[in-house]
């Protein structure tokens, strides 16, 4: 279950958020018992790119096996 502080992988492109799936987001509430969530997305460098409400379906918790992957934002 994702819980508030767990890193999230975005499944899902929000170009008009600049966001992209595989895109990672830390937990700052969660709505509904884990219905939704409130999703802050930063650079590596700490700078802010924004905060979405997302769906349950919307993201997912990491896993062992994920890699990270650097883009510019």
């Amino acid at each position: 279950m994702i819980q508030e502080l767990d890193t999230v992988i975005l499944m899902q492109d929000y170009h008009d958020q600049g966001l992209v799936k595989g895109d990672m987001g830390a937990v700052v509430m969660v709505h509904d018992g884990g219905k939704a969530f409130e999703v802050e997305f930063v650079t590596l460098a700490g700078d802010p790119l924004g905060v979405l409400t997302l769906t349950a379906d919307e993201v997912r918790p990491i896993s062992a096996r994920d890699m990270p992957h650097v883009r510019a934002a």
